[in-house]
């Protein structure tokens, strides 16, 4: 069991989470306030990563992007993967432009130590808005 966010490393380039703290955070209400308020970076990436699959089990998840908007600048390659998964998902129409500003500025800065391309799932997100 994970007691925590397990981060990306060299030989694996994905998180992994425990998933009793997920499913414990499957809540839209729980989701929300620990966005708009989150004690640290491990906080906000359960709660995206637990939103996602509320998304995939049918959740409508449009009514949170105003709180999934204050992550729109956000430079964590975590965070940004996340964020564009759940635009992909949900194609809020206001999500595309910080969808661009996401893959505009870490191609002017790439992400340092980072063991993955979060401009892959960025890119992604773009190319299914434009489809």
């Amino acid at each position: 069991m994970i007691s925590k966010v397990s981060y990306p490393t060299s030989e694996r380039n994905y998180c992994l989470f425990d998933d009793s703290r997920i499913n414990n955070k499957k809540d839209a209400n729980i989701i929300k306030s620990t966005l708009e308020c989150p004690n640290s970076e491990d906080e906000v990436i359960e709660s995206l990563y637990a939103l996602n699959i509320m998304i995939d089990e049918g959740f409508d998840a449009k009514k949170l992007y105003p709180v999934l908007s204050k992550y729109n600048q956000t430079k964590n390659p975590n965070i940004q993967t996340f964020l564009a998964g759940i635009y992909r998902k949900t194609r809020v129409p206001d999500a595309f432009g910080p969808l661009c500003v996401m893959l505009i500025q870490n191609a002017i800065n790439p992400p340092q130590n980072c063991h993955f391309d979060p401009n892959e799932e960025i890119g992604g997100a773009i190319l299914d808005y434009l489809a």
